[in-house]
């Protein structure tokens, strides 16, 4: 009896261990993903980091890499979802190392990076949102003034006013839904997101709403 007490002390006392070695792990790792994260500010869009790190292969096609823009090469990978095309990026695949040879790259700016890529070869994909942006959802104001306002104040390269209901009105015709989506994924001359890659869906909905209401416009003015 008294060895079997012995024997369940020891297998608690090693499962505790276990324990206590597996959080001093994510202790240490946590804080190194949280800084690779915080230490460029934001997570970069998906054109960034196609310019820095993928365009090496995958602009000239090197070593069997999809070529941007060929609509056939990337038909094939499309028909996959994003979430198993990043698995593989992640992991590596043939002459491709992990994360794509940078492994500072989050999973999130390597989802990006494929959906321009996409993009740019005939898709329709959407870039996701940044898993580290806060809970906290600015109003339409709020990102009206900071992201939008810098092209929709005056109408530069063509953007509706802000206000200008004459402008908005035939957009908001077509689906307002479809709007929202031509603002997330890039149309034009601006860019997916508004460039401003931690903007959720829902924020951009909002600003959007803000802009087509008549009574802002003299904010702005």
């Amino acid at each position: 009896m008294k060895r079997q007490e012995h024997v369940n002390r020891y297998l608690t006392a090693a499962k505790l261990a276990r324990l206590l070695v597996a959080v001093a792990f994510c202790s240490l790792l946590l804080p190194a993903v949280v800084r690779a994260a915080s230490a460029q500010g934001r997570e970069r869009s998906g054109k960034e980091i196609v310019e820095t790190v993928c365009a090496a292969c995958h602009k000239a096609g090197v070593d069997g890499a999809p070529k941007i823009g060929d609509r056939k090469a990337w038909a094939q990978l499309t028909s996959q979802s994003l979430t198993s095309l990043a698995e593989v990026a992640l992991k590596g695949v043939r002459r491709m190392p992990p994360h794509g040879g940078n492994p500072d790259l989050t999973d999130t700016e390597i989802e990006r990076a494929i959906s321009y890529m996409v993009n740019q070869s005939g898709g329709d994909w959407i870039e996701p949102v940044s898993k580290f942006d806060s809970a906290v959802e600015r109003s339409g104001a709020n990102v009206v003034q900071a992201h939008c306002a810098k092209c929709h104040q005056t109408g530069a390269t063509g953007a509706p006013r802000i206000g200008d209901r004459a402008a908005w009105i035939p957009r908001v015709k077509q689906g307002f839904e479809l709007l929202v989506r031509s603002a997330i994924k890039g149309h034009g001359s601006m860019p997916s997101r508004g460039d401003a890659t931690d903007l959720t869906d829902s924020e951009i909905r909002a600003a959007i709403v803000y802009m087509v209401s008549a009574d802002n416009v003299t904010k702005h003015r």
